[in-house]
């Protein structure tokens, strides 16, 4: 991922990389789904081989149902509990993530402009820097302006 959410950790780690987390629990559940998506395959050969209205695959399509139900129930639930209910927002990566996007450019064009938004998005890119830092620097907007401009909880 890009950091913007912390995992629980539910084994010891990586064996290669100290420190890191692996997402063991949602790769739980992609094998669930892998397996589930091979029962599935089952139930579409039966149904397909099946002749008229007698179709002697019957028990095998219950028992691949009955499988298939029963496994993502039962990995749905554990990833909840062991996953779901454990995740942590990064806040401050995700606020360093928003400030580093230039997607706020649009934010800027009742104010500034389309050209100078273009502007300042493609320095902003160039230089690697913010598109706030760069507004400061161009002197396009005041702080107190580009603060309220540049929030993204007044863009929703």
């Amino acid at each position: 991922g890009i950091g913007e959410i912390i995992l629980p950790a539910t084994q010891p780690g990586s064996s290669i990389m100290p420190g890191k987390v692996n997402p063991v629990m949602s790769e739980m559940l992609i094998q669930v789904c892998i397996y589930t998506i091979g029962f599935s395959q089952i139930v579409v050969m039966c149904g397909r081989d099946g002749h008229f209205e007698l179709n002697v695959t019957i028990p095998l399509i219950a028992h691949a149902l009955h499988r298939s139900i029963e496994a993502l129930s039962n990995g749905v639930r554990v990833f909840a509990q062991q996953c779901v209910a454990g995740i942590q927002v990064n806040e401050e990566r995700c606020k360093e993530l928003v400030d580093r996007s230039l997607m706020l450019v649009t934010a800027l064009n009742p104010y500034i402009g389309y050209d100078k938004a273009a502007y300042v998005a493609k320095k902003a890119y160039a230089e690697n820097k913010t598109l706030r830092q760069v507004v400061l620097e161009e002197g396009l907007l005041d702080e107190e302006t580009l603060n309220k401009v540049l929030d993204p909880k007044t863009m929703i």
